[in-house]
Order: structure tokens, then sequence, then C-alpha cells
């Protein structure tokens, strides 16, 4: 097995203009449900508690001949397939619920292909509720003892609830249970045995520090979202006797058939909240009655059975707890009548449609078209993470295309508003959801990287606290006092019989005067130590307000410290600010400047690639014009060689000598055009080339092509050593069949000019070679016939020796014709 491949991590990015610490990315959980039967193939493996790994499947890892990669998943923290609802409740929707206690919005998303476990997660199972039943008794813990009365809070069609007194709301009572059929339901009664065991938690859980000085009120919602249409589960729709309803035969259905229920709009209220107009919201007062009012809408809900799940899932479900929250008023009896004082807050519990491939469904017909707007809407949904992620890691500013579905558009609020957002990926290990188990990791390694506004702490009225419990605890203090004076009182000494029966008894007074006495004493006494006690305790609070003052005095010499030390902090940071910004400003410059350069370098480059191209070309050219002349000095030897054989040779006694003619120009008699440029620069050279019976021109013309047989174009450019080379460009002129003159090319000579750069006797040897230079004699002196060889002056065959010498030198063409020495005459 290949060893895994763990993701590579992302390199920070600066974040511009968000502030990290009011924000907290989206909480991304894991939890992978058992395999149906022990001997599936699994692709996915729990790590660690944040960490699955995906495997590719036997049939993947054949097809692509043993190409295959190991992935590892990283998540807030995954739950295996041990995990109970509890356990997941206690990590996942805990923090949420207590949220929404305290003021604050939630949204819990279940996401996974079908079959995951995202309905027995949200909603549970017979025996075992899953998290929206442990939601609830949570909810009716913590504020059971605090409910509002029911009516007193009353939903309008704003998205915002009005507040009725006490009498209002007991007249909307009565006249609720007059109706025959009330549709209040009852808060103690037995809950329905279809779902008793789902509701029926065995642990009690309950948020802390719930304010007792408010009363709170429950209203929930449920709506689906179908085919990109939203309808309302709770809705009751009323029936149409007049009209008949129509079937497929063409004959009337019964009159109390429903009517088919109308899809619902999205609106946004004043605080730029989305919320369905219209949508049905019942006020519950427990566990049972809103977990009965959800199950009245899930029957409703639309599932089908498919080739992957018996009971899919077609819709997206959304179940709103919203909580609403007002303080009591001063003497903590009634409700404060200040519609602004009221606190709503909403916790949504959304199962999402499970995401599926319909080649392996086998949908056909509305099945099809149910899947494909299932996957629309979640690709939506991706769309909408993906363009978040970049805005916020990058700082663009790029629209978030939430009104592309229903259902991003309906939390949109939470996006772009404030609140706490959490989402369970459901997988299935089983191989074959391994192409979906990737999708929907890739898709969860993407919202993870999404931030949301932390929620903030709403204020609360300014009431004093404890306003509940007052008006109880008002007799504490006299009962106390009483019971202090009974306890003093029994402190003392009895008082004897005061009844006098006799005239002459001197008893009973006395006696009577002694105890009253003793009672005074007894009394001054405590008269004493109360005083006592007083001026100690006087002390006491003298020497406590003292040591308070002196607390308070060092406490402000530290807080002024503190300023201090803040407001040097805070011009340090505006210092470091202005820096950061000239930084700022020099980095662009620098990226300006940088781009600039690295065009010019770029350019520059790029003509240095084309005239080495135009070097490579000369070069080239260079070596073929090298290698031609060599040919042609090689050839012009040769040709010499077998001249100057021809003129020594002497024939045998009995042949008579032969008499040669001197050889002249095959171009004799021929009449040339000589082409010679208007922009030809004299050279100012000794030797020019001469062409006789030629027609000088400085433009090609036909009339004096037509008058020629030959043609010379001279024309000039500048050699590799700055001198000017001069070329001469020979052709034969040909008559067309039109009528006209065509000119083929036939040689090239070279004239060139060039600095002596040799020694001197090189310039002394080619000096007389200039000057000794003569035309030969047309007259041919046959040879001696005792083989004597001809005898030279010293110029002539120093000038011949030296041209012999330089011949096929770099010096060019213009000195391959050789000097021809003259004979004796006989």
């Amino acid at each position: 097995m290949k060893p895994a491949r763990t993701k590579t991590p992302r390199k920070p990015v600066v974040k511009k203009g968000s502030q990290t610490s009011l924000k907290d990315p989206v909480g991304v959980y894991c939890r992978v449900r058992p395999l149906s039967f022990p001997d599936q193939e699994c692709c996915i493996e729990v790590i660690n508690n944040t960490t699955v790994q995906l495997h590719t499947p036997e049939g993947y890892r054949l097809n692509r001949n043993g190409d295959y990669k190991e992935t590892q998943y990283s998540f807030k923290q995954v739950f295996g397939t041990h995990t109970t609802q509890k356990e997941l409740f206690d990590v996942v929707a805990n923090p949420l619920v207590d949220d929404l206690i305290h003021g604050k919005n939630g949204l819990l998303f279940t996401y996974g292909v079908t079959g995951s476990g995202k309905t027995h997660t949200m909603t549970g199972s017979p025996g075992e509720g899953g998290l929206l039943p442990h939601c609830l008794g949570m909810i009716f813990n913590s504020i059971g003892s605090f409910q509002a009365k029911r009516y007193v809070f009353k939903c309008n069609d704003r998205n915002s609830m009005d507040i009725q007194c006490e009498v209002d709301a007991l007249l909307e009572r009565q006249k609720r249970e007059a109706l025959p059929h009330p549709k209040t339901p009852a808060i103690k009664r037995q809950a329905d045995p279809e779902f008793a065991d789902m509701i029926n938690l065995q642990e009690f859980c309950k948020a802390e520090d719930v304010d007792e000085d408010s009363v709170y009120g429950v209203f929930v919602s449920y709506i689906e979202i179908y085919n990109n249409y939203i309808y309302d589960l709770l809705e009751e729709v009323p029936f149409d006797p007049i009209k008949p309803k129509w079937n497929s035969c063409s004959t009337p259905m019964r009159n109390t058939d429903f009517v088919p229920p109308q899809s619902k709009l999205l609106r946004e209220d004043k605080n730029h909240n989305m919320y369905v107009a219209g949508c049905t919201e019942v006020e519950v007062k427990s566990v049972e009655e809103a977990f009965e009012v959800f199950w009245r809408g899930q029957k409703k809900r639309r599932i089908a059975n498919t080739h992957l799940n018996r009971e899919s899932s077609r819709s997206h479900s959304v179940f709103n707890i919203k909580l609403v929250q007002a303080p009591l008023d001063a003497d903590g009896d009634n409700v404060l009548q200040e519609k602004e004082q009221i606190t709503v807050s909403q916790l949504s519990l959304v199962d999402l449609a499970g995401s599926e491939r319909t080649n392996r469904t086998k949908a056909e017909g509305n099945r099809l078209r149910e899947a494909g707007n299932i996957n629309q809407s979640l690709m939506t949904l991706r769309t909408c993470m993906e363009v978040l992620r970049e805005n916020q890691m990058y700082g663009t500013n790029k629209m978030v295309p939430y009104r592309d579905s229903k259902l991003t558009h309906l939390f949109k609020n939470y996006f772009d508003g404030e609140g706490k957002v959490r989402m369970i990926v459901c997988v299935n290990p089983k191989a074959e959801d391994y192409e979906e188990s990737l999708q929907v990791m890739r898709f969860a390694e993407v919202t993870q990287e999404v931030e949301v506004a932390r929620p903030i702490d709403k204020a609360i009225c300014g009431l004093t606290p404890g306003r509940r419990y007052r008006n109880h605890a008002r007799a504490g203090p006299v009962g106390e006092e009483l019971l202090v004076t009974e306890v003093v009182l029994q402190s003392f000494p009895p008082l004897p019989s005061c009844e006098i029966l006799d005239i002459n008894d001197e008893q009973t007074l006395p006696r009577l005067i002694e105890a009253l006495e003793k009672r005074h004493q007894l009394r001054q006494m405590m008269i004493d130590e109360f005083n006592k006690q007083s001026v100690t305790f006087k002390a006491m609070l003298q020497e406590f307000d003292n040591g308070v003052l002196n607390k308070e005095n060092y406490i402000q010499g530290k807080l002024n410290e503190k300023e201090k030390v803040i407001s040097g902090q805070k011009l340090e940071i505006e210092r470091l600010e202005k820096k950061n910004k000239t930084l700022e400003y020099k980095i662009e410059i620098l990226e300006k400047t940088t781009t600039i350069y690295e065009e010019d370098k770029r350019n520059l480059q790029q003509e240095l690639e084309t005239q080495n191209q135009k070097l490579q070309r000369q070069f080239s050219d260079k070596r073929r014009l090298e290698a031609r002349l060599q040919g042609m000095v090689t050839e012009t030897t040769m040709k010499w060689e077998k001249e100057c054989f021809l003129d020594s040779f002497q024939p045998d006694q009995n042949v008579p000598p032969l008499r040669l003619r001197h050889r002249r120009s095959r171009s004799a008699g021929d009449r040339w055009v000589d082409h010679k440029p208007a922009s030809n620069v004299q050279t100012e050279t000794v030797m020019q080339p001469h062409v006789p019976h030629a027609i000088t021109v400085s433009v090609a013309n036909e009339k004096a092509l037509a008058k020629c047989e030959k043609y010379m174009l001279t024309h000039q450019e500048l050699a590799s050593d700055g001198e000017i080379e001069t070329k001469l460009i020979k052709g034969d002129v040909y008559k067309t069949r039109g009528g006209g003159q065509s000119v083929q090319f036939t040689d090239i000579e070279t004239l060139k000019q060039e600095s002596p750069t040799g020694c001197k006797n090189n310039y002394c040897i080619m000096f007389p070679f200039f000057h000794s230079r003569k035309r030969r004699s047309s007259t041919v002196t046959p040879a001696q016939p005792d083989g004597a060889e001809s005898e030279w002056t010293d110029v002539e065959t120093r000038c011949s020796v030296a041209v012999e010498m330089r011949a096929g030198s770099q010096l060019g063409p213009g000195y391959q014709h050789h000097a021809q020495p003259k004979r004796k005459k006989p």
C-alpha cells in the first residue's frame, strides 16, 4: 500500500480589511456511519479524533492501472461509528442552544451523499433521538419555569414579534378554546406512541446563567425547499367544496381532497434578515408539543424510493426554533410592555437532501428532475462558500451568488451578518460511495475556511436584577425580626405571678419588683454590649471603608498608569500604521518598478535572441562563402597549372612545333548592361572593373536588356571588418516567349579593399606586383628546343613568387589572377 499523502499546508495569507478577532470559522465536523454489512469494502478510515483518510477502492485501482493516491482530511472533530447521539449533541449542538437562550442566532446543517445518515443524525430513530429532540429538551429544561403565558407574544408578518398584556392574552386564549376544534394543544398531554421513544430523553441538560428576570416564548416553523420552491409543511391547506377536482381519467375527485400547496416567497426584514413570507409559526410549551408539530410536518415531506436509499429525502428541510425574550417590569409581576425590549433569536436545523449521481440512482422522470435540482442547489451552496473564502482570504469583493438558489438565499444573513454556523459532514464508508465522498470532503475543506462574524451580546434593559423573587421575599425580614425578639425575651428571667388575692400579701410585689430589676439590669447589660459592639462594628466599618478607599486609590492609580500605557501604545500603533502605509506604498512602487524591469529584461532577452539568430545566419553565410571561395581558388589554381604545363611542354623532334594562340575571353564581342545603382559609394580604389561594349544604367530597363547579351549588377555592402565590399553579379540575358527579356545569374565576383595588417615584407613583395603586371603578348614564342628554362627579370620573378605564395590567402578573390612571365625572344 502506498503511504498516505497529507494535504500541503496553506501559506498564511494576510487578509485585507478583516478583523479576525471578531470572526470565527465555520465549525465542520465529520460523522462516519457504520457499514451495513461487515464484509463490505471500506474506503474511509478514522485516523484520530480530527482526521480521516480516504482509501481508493480496488476497482478504481484496477481501472487506473494502480495509479491512485490516499488523502487525509482534517475536521474540527471526527465522530466514529460508535458515537452516541448525546455525545454528538454535547459537542456540536449544545453551544448553539446556549447561544440561542442568550439571544444569539445559530445555524446547524447536515451534508452528505444519499444514505450517509443525515436524517438519522438530525431527527433520530426509534429509541435514539437525534439532535433536534435534544435541542428541544435543553431549551425547555432551561426556560420551563420562566415561560410566558400563551399568546403574550404574537407573531406578525414582518418577521418580528408583538407583545400583549395579560388581559388580551387571556381573551385570545378563551376565544381559541371556544372554537369547535381548538388548535391550541394541551401542554400536559401524552406524546404520540409513534415518536414517544425518540423524545424520551434520559439525560437532563440545562443552560447556565439563564436570566430569571425575563419571560420566554418558543415558536417553531417547518419548511421544505423542493425543486427550488419553498413550501410550508405546517400550513393547513383549506378545503374547496365547490370547485370539483379532476384526476387523470377525467373524472371528478372527492371534494374533500386538499388543494395543492402554494410555494412561499422570500423577503427581507428591516434588519436585512431573510425570512419566508406567510410561513406558519406555532407557539409551543413543551418538548412533546414541539416534536408533535415537527412530526406533523415530517409526514408531508417529500421522500421517495431510489436505487440507493429506500426513503431518500427529495427536498431540503429547515426546522426553525425561534426564542422570544422580554424582561419583567419593575415590580417583577408582569411583562414589560415595550416592543423595543424584545429579543428574538433563532436556531435553524437544516437536513439537506443527499447529493447523488443519476446513473447510480437509476432515476427517471420526476426523480431525475428532483435529483438535478438537488445537485444544482448543492452546487450553488459550494460556489457561495468558495467565493466567500476567496473574498475573505484575498480581500476581493466578488459578488456571492446567493440568489441562484433558494437554499443559499434563505441563509444569506448568517454568512453576511452574524451568528454561529456548524456543519456535520455525514459519510458512508462503503467503497461504492468513494467518488461522492471525495467531493463531500473537498466541499468540507472549503467550508471550514469561511469565517462568520461572531455574535455580539445584546444589552439588557437597565432594570434592577432580582425582580422576579422580590415580592416573595418581602415577608422575610419581618419574620426574622419577630424571631429575634422572641429569642431575646426568652433569655430574660421569667416574671412571677402578678395576681394578688390577699390585701396583706407582701411577697408578690417584691418578687415582681426584683424580677423587673433583674430584667432591667440584663437589658442595661445588653444595651452596653450592643453599644460596645456598635462601636466595634463602626470601627471595623471605618477600617473597611478606609481599606476600600485605599484600594480604590490604588486601583485608580493603576488605571491611570494603564491608561498612560494604552495611550502610548495607541500612539505607537498609529505610528506603526503610518509606517505600514508608507511601506505598502513603497512596496507598490517597487512592484511596479520590478514589473517594468522585468518587461525590459524580456524585451532585451528577445532582442538578444534575435541578434544571436542573425549572427548565426551571418556565420553560416560566411562559412558557405569561404567554402565557395576555396573551391574557386582550387579550380583557378588547377586551371593555371594546366595552362602553365601546356606552355612549358617540349614536343619531340619529329613533331613540328605547335603555335599556341592567345586565349580570348568567352565574353569577347558580347555587349553588357552595366547596372550601377545611384546609391553606390565611390571607393576610390586603383583597380576598377572594366567592361567593354557596355551600356551603363542606374535602373535596369527593357530597352537596354534588348540590346545586350550579358548583364552585370554592382552591389555594395558593409563587411564584418567595417570595409565596403563590392560584388559584381553577372548573368546571361535571354529572350522570353512573350517577347521580353529575362536574366539568369551565373557568377558573382567580389571586390574588397583591405588595410595592410601584415609585416613590411608582405607589403614590399606586393608593391612591385602592381607595377610589373602587364598584359601578356598575343604572340606566343615556342619553347626552346634544348629545354632550357626562360629567364626572368628580378622584379617579375619576385612578383610571380609573391603571387604564387599569396594565392588562396585571406586577401580574397581579387588576387586570383596570376601574372604571366615574359619569355626572351630567340
